[in-house]
């Protein structure tokens, strides 16, 4: 039984519901986080250690955010997406014919958009307890690491 059409009442439907948003969080950190793997491998030395702070960034992320979808009664799928290899596969390519160094930030930025929207799809579920506020301090780490790296335009 809803309120509204699209708003889920029962204890059950709301659990549901975040579990399937941090879920999706989840899936999205991973891709990110393979995306950084390669990148990192295939990254010109000067641009190497801002590849390894988004990686472990996301790396930490995952890991907070299965904990997340654990603790709201889910099962945490890691495995990332179909997304992911396409990720991985599109960086090292990209490896083959330009070098990773900053001007690969545009690209960096874009992906990170998609991973923050997907932060607002979990949090937009969440109420107002201890899980949303750790999903919040996330997007924030995400946002000043992005602010860090805007001189690499």
């Amino acid at each position: 039984m809803t309120d509204r059409d699209d708003a889920p009442t029962s204890p059950d439907a709301v659990q549901d519901v975040q579990i399937n948003a941090v879920q999706s969080l989840l899936r999205r950190t991973v891709d990110a986080r393979e995306g950084f793997d390669v990148m990192v491998e295939k990254a010109e030395p000067e641009f190497r250690p801002v590849a390894l702070k988004f990686r472990e960034t996301h790396h930490q992320h995952a890991e907070r955010t299965a904990a997340i979808v654990t603790a709201l009664g889910g099962e945490p799928d890691s495995e990332g997406s179909f997304f992911g290899t396409v990720n991985r596969t599109v960086v090292s390519v990209r490896a083959m014919f330009d070098e990773i160094d900053e001007d690969v930030m545009d690209s960096v930025r874009d992906g990170e958009k998609h991973v923050l929207e997907s932060f607002d799809e979990a949090i937009a579920t969440l109420g107002t307890d201890r899980h949303r506020d750790e999903i919040l301090a996330m997007r924030g780490e995400i946002e000043a690491l992005l602010d860090e790296t805007r001189h690499l335009d």
